[in-house]
This record gives C-alpha cells, structure tokens and sequence, in this order.
C-alpha cells in the first residue's frame, strides 16, 4: 500500500475514534467505559438504642437507610415476649410503642429490602439498666376515689426515701380544669403534697400523673411505675367551729345552711385551731386513746361512737356523742373532737365527707401541725411554695 493510501486509512479511524468519543461524553458515561457509572447502594438498617445500658423508658428505633424495612421483631430474651411496636408509613422507621423492662436484654432482628430488591438482615441486643431500688407512688386520695371536697389536698407516698426530690416531683403533674394555682410540698424524704393556693373550686376536674418509670431518683433509685388519679371536686361543704360560741356554722358552696351546737377539746386536750380537713367517715368507729401513747390513767378512754369523721391523725373527729349533749353549746368537755348531739351528727355525715373542710377557731388548742392529715393549710401560701424541691 502506497503511503497516500496509509494516509487516508488513518485519517479514517481517527475521525471514527473521535465520533465514538462524542458519543460517549454525551451520554454521561466515562470514556472507555461502557454500561451504568455505579450500583445502587446496600441496604443499612441502623438499631439504636446500643451499647451501655439504658433506661426502659428510650424506644428501640430501626431507621432504614437506602431501602426499606420488611418485619421487625425485638424478644426479651429471659422471658421470650415481644416488643409492641409500629412502622411508619414510608416504612422507613420501625419504633417500640411500649416501655421496656428494667435489667432485661432484647435481641432485636430487622429485615428489610435495599432500592435494587435486595433482602437484608440486621441483628442487635438492647440491654436496659438495673436499678439499685424501684421506688412505688402511692396516692392519696386513692385512684379508686372519684370525688371529694375543696379542701383536699394531694398526696403521693413513695416507699423509698427519695434522694432527688427534684427530678422525682418534675415527674409529677397535676391539672385543673378550671385552672387554678397550686404547688408541692415535701415533708419529708417520702412524701409530697399538692395544694392549691385557696381551696379547689367547686366542679374543678383534676387530673395527676406520676410519670416516674424510668427516672433517676436518686442514689440508685429508679421510679417503679406510672400511675394516674382523676377526681371530681363536689359542692363547697365547709364547717366553721367556734370555741367561744360553742356553735358551727355549716356553708354549702358558701351560703349559710345550718347552725349546729358543739363541745370541742377540753382545756387539758383543746382541739387544734387552724383548717382541718376530713380524711375517713365511719358509720361506727372505736375511740381508743392508746393509739395515740394514752393506754392508761385518767386520760385513757375506749368507747364506741357513731357518725364519725377524721379530721386530724391524731385522734380528733367530728362524731355523735351523747354523753356531752348538755355540754354542747355551753362548754368543751371533750378529749379533742367536736361532739354533736344525735340528729347533728347524722346530717353532718349525710352531708360532709372526703376532702370537706372543718375549720376551728378559738379552741385555745395549737394549730394543726402541716403532717397531721391534713394540716397542709396550716402552711402560708409563701411559706408553701418554698417547700417545693424545684428552685
């Protein structure tokens, strides 16, 4: 071949090469490569919560990555029962909608499918924390109580000394409907109460949540469980007891209804002044100094009376006592209650019951002290708000 015809065989193939090559730069593809630039990324199914322990309270999460999730199954291994859980409608987040147990291990199994079809599998194990001590929160009123009256006061007891009372009564919420400003009080490293600054409103709904599970108390100590109370406040019943008038007045929703004559604590055991409220109602009810230190002397007394209502811990009532029917309305002659005459004392239980107030004046007894069931009101508003553990 002559070298014009070399010449022009490779003029050809470089103007061929050059065609190839716009073609190719045009598709998107690199130069001297042929079919797609990249595959479709694996499947990732990220399981959280991992490594160190954690509180009952975080959900087990599985989060899809480039794909999405078939099943996921989570198994507390020690007792073989599943986790309760949902999957979000892209399927890209399957979440646990129950609380975990504390110190207990889940395996956790997640299958899913990549953007390409394929299948995947991904394990884990989610391990809980174990408490030194589970703290219980019970509730007085308790939760099976419905109603009661403007005066009562909200109660949570735990059966172990609380170290954080901070976080422990961050956990606690109530709410009123109407709205009305309150407050807790601790007195003492198990025990905390609610008020409001002036007595419920009558028709007020309150609704309490310790929502505990899973908080750090303090020194170890984890709530136990949750636990909820509502409870209706009733018409405004609030008994005014007056030592120099020997009289009590009866106010329902704050109009005068009744006037009734009484005998409260003698001198050597006057009845406390101050604000009391009604915490138990027995049709019958054994009066028993030695449950208060007095098993004997003159001072001791057993007897069995009728219509009685507890409005202190220590001994004091509003109760039917025929003995000192004389004495009503002319002088105190009782070991610390006030006494009414039979037809009083049936109206007044008919009438008063959980939560009612018995407000005494002019005993010349001490006041009511804050711990003795329920002395809360004892207790300035100012002075109430600083028993609050959160500053």
């Amino acid at each position: 071949m002559s070298s014009t015809g070399k010449a022009i065989v490779t003029g050809a193939i470089l103007v061929t090469a050059l065609v190839v090559g716009a073609c190719s730069t045009s598709s998107g593809e690199t130069p001297g490569l042929s079919g797609s630039s990249s595959t479709a990324a694996a499947l990732r199914l990220d399981i959280t919560p991992g490594g160190d322990a954690s509180l009952p309270t975080a959900p087990i999460v599985v989060h899809a990555n480039n794909g999405t999730i078939d099943s996921v199954t989570a198994t507390n291994s020690a007792k073989g029962t599943k986790v309760k859980g949902s999957l979000s409608d892209d399927k890209m987040t399957w979440t646990s909608s129950e609380p975990l147990a504390y110190g207990a291990t889940y395996d956790v199994v997640a299958d899913g499918t990549s953007s390409d079809g394929k299948k995947s599998e991904q394990k884990s194990v989610v391990k809980t924390i174990t408490p030194k001590a589970t703290a219980y929160p019970s509730f007085i009123p308790a939760p099976n109580v419905t109603e009661a009256g403007v005066g009562q006061p909200i109660v949570v007891k735990f059966d172990k000394d609380i170290a954080d009372k901070a976080a422990a009564e961050k956990a606690l919420t109530v709410t009123s409907s109407p709205e009305q400003p309150g407050g807790w009080y601790w007195l003492n490293k198990r025990e905390v109460h609610y008020r409001p600054q002036n007595y419920w409103q009558a028709g007020t709904t309150i609704k309490v949540h310790a929502g505990i599970y899973g908080v750090d108390l303090g020194g170890g100590t984890y709530g136990q469980t949750d636990r909820d109370l509502t409870l209706k406040v009733h018409d405004s019943w609030v008994a005014k007891a007056d030592g120099n008038t020997e009289q009590m007045q009866i106010f329902q929703n704050g109009n005068l209804v009744k006037t009734m004559p009484i005998s409260m604590g003698k001198d050597a055991t006057p009845t406390h002044v101050g604000i009391h409220v009604i915490s138990d109602k027995q049709r019958e009810y054994t009066m028993d100094s030695c449950t208060y230190g007095v098993c004997s002397g003159p001072q001791a007394y057993r007897s069995l009376e009728h219509f009685a209502e507890r409005i202190s811990n220590d001994g004091e009532f509003v109760h039917e006592n025929p003995n000192s029917v004389g004495a009503q309305g002319s002088s105190n002659v009782s070991h610390g209650c006030i006494n009414l005459n039979a037809a009083n004392a049936q109206w007044f239980f008919d009438h008063f019951g959980l939560g009612d107030v018995v407000e005494v004046a002019n005993s010349g007894g001490p006041t009511l002290p804050v711990w003795d069931t329920y002395g809360d009101w004892a207790v300035s508003w100012l002075d109430w708000v600083k028993g609050s553990a959160v500053k």
